[in-house]
């Protein structure tokens, strides 16, 4: 006599499973402009002024950067064109996708937050490279019942290869 064993309930859809650690396409930015830093930092600090690296050109010249840099928080791909906004679009519905929830389970969910981590500072002229992934996820039982923490991972490159930021995110579904 064989008996089979009742499926185990997960939140983990076939779509995750396939997607988990592959990287996403490449999205491209302008080149960084003196300018964008320099409105960039002018909005972030109003109505203080901003250190004198982001928007003194003189002064910037004679720091170990030898030019002005963009604050960390710096978003080149802040002013998307209607083409950046439509593979954006097409993104994020291809990411909605893969952690679509199953029939009435994991309907549910809350942001868990982010962590930030800075490489090189951006420079004028830089050009950025962001590719995004599926990290991992970590499925358990929590007082809200089977809940699944998924890890989405955004990494931006420069032109010169070398790494900016990386950007881990999770959700959260129950």
């Amino acid at each position: 006599m064989t008996t089979t064993e009742p499926e185990h309930e997960t939140l983990i859809t076939p779509e995750m499973l396939e997607r988990k650690g592959v990287w996403g396409s490449a999205r491209v930015s302008p080149p960084v402009s003196e300018s964008d830093i320099r409105k960039w930092a002018i909005a972030v600090y109003w109505p203080e002024t901003p250190p004198r690296i982001y928007w003194d050109v003189d002064y910037a010249a004679t720091t170990r950067w030898g030019t002005i840099i963009a604050p960390a928080d710096f978003n080149p791909f802040a002013w998307p064109i209607v083409e950046a906004r439509v593979e954006q679009a097409e993104r994020q519905r291809a990411d909605a996708d893969v952690d679509k929830p199953r029939a009435n389970k994991g309907r549910r969910g809350m942001n868990g937050g982010q962590v930030d981590t800075y490489g090189v500072a951006m420079r004028p002229g830089d050009v950025i490279t962001s590719r995004s992934r599926l990290r991992d996820w970590d499925e358990r039982e929590t007082r809200l019942g089977l809940t699944l923490f998924s890890f989405s991972e955004t990494e931006w490159r420069n032109h010169n290869d070398a790494l900016v930021k990386v950007r881990v995110a999770t959700a959260i579904r129950y």
